[in-house]
């Protein structure tokens, strides 16, 4: 997570700013108005989760062939990322879906997978603390960050094999994008602003998961007191023995 080395929240700041810009800049929609510039966050937030899981996911499989505790912290700090961009995805289509289909929440076959994957990356961290020896958590771990990474293209995907209330795909697909170049701009400078803040996040997290590593190290490393060395003997008053 060496991206840009100390520049990372700089660069990170300018690409958040160019993003607001570009979004506030951009035409409304429309059908949508003003309400479409919720996109410029809903969908930058949607694809750093998917990014965050597929790093977990690569972050595990290389655990598993190495076994290096880099690459646990990596997937572990990926994951936890990914749940909070998740959520924020989930929360802002909430806020969207409401004056676009009337209702904060249906059983829509995209918003179910999404909610699922987000359990699904809440039960892997979960498995994390439950665990508390170091090598058993990074193996349940990492197997558990494989297979998890199934439901990813299975949330991405759900827009073609189901009957849902989201259009298909509009950028990630064949041909010329089905959406005007001035918003594809403006969303493509917040996907880019949003993978910035990803790595930072990442970076800070799985640094501070290290220097815990080495705080409960040094203190495993220090000598511990016996049982019974702060008691002593009981003497007789005005004894000389």
């Amino acid at each position: 997570m060496s991206v840009f080395g100390r520049r990372l929240p700089v660069v990170t700041g300018i690409a958040g700013a160019g993003g607001l810009a570009a979004a506030m800049a951009s035409p409304p929609d429309y059908v949508q108005g003003e309400l479409v510039r919720l996109m410029y966050v809903h969908v930058p937030a949607a694809w750093t989760a998917f990014l965050a899981y597929g790093v977990t996911f690569a972050a595990s499989l290389g655990w598993l062939w190495r076994r290096r505790p880099g690459l646990d912290r990596v997937a572990a700090a990926s994951a936890e990322v990914g749940v909070l961009f998740t959520g924020l995805a989930i929360a802002l289509g909430s806020i969207w879906g409401k004056p676009t289909w009337g209702v904060w929440w249906t059983w829509d076959a995209r918003l179910v997978t999404t909610a699922l994957l987000f359990f699904i990356y809440l039960g892997y961290l979960a498995l994390r603390r439950a665990a508390p020896d170091p090598l058993a958590r990074a193996r349940r771990s990492a197997v558990f960050g494989v297979v998890a990474f199934a439901q990813v293209p299975l949330v991405h995907f759900s827009v073609l094999w189901w009957r849902t209330l989201h259009q298909p795909p509009t950028v990630l697909r064949p041909g010329d994008p089905a959406i005007d170049h001035t918003m594809l701009a403006a969303l493509l400078v917040n996907v880019v602003a949003f993978t910035l803040l990803y790595a930072l996040l990442v970076r800070a997290r799985a640094g501070l998961a290290a220097a815990e590593e080495e705080l409960d190290a040094a203190e495993e490393a220090q000598p511990r007191p016996l049982a019974g060395d702060a008691v002593s003997a009981p003497g007789w008053e005005g004894s000389d023995v």
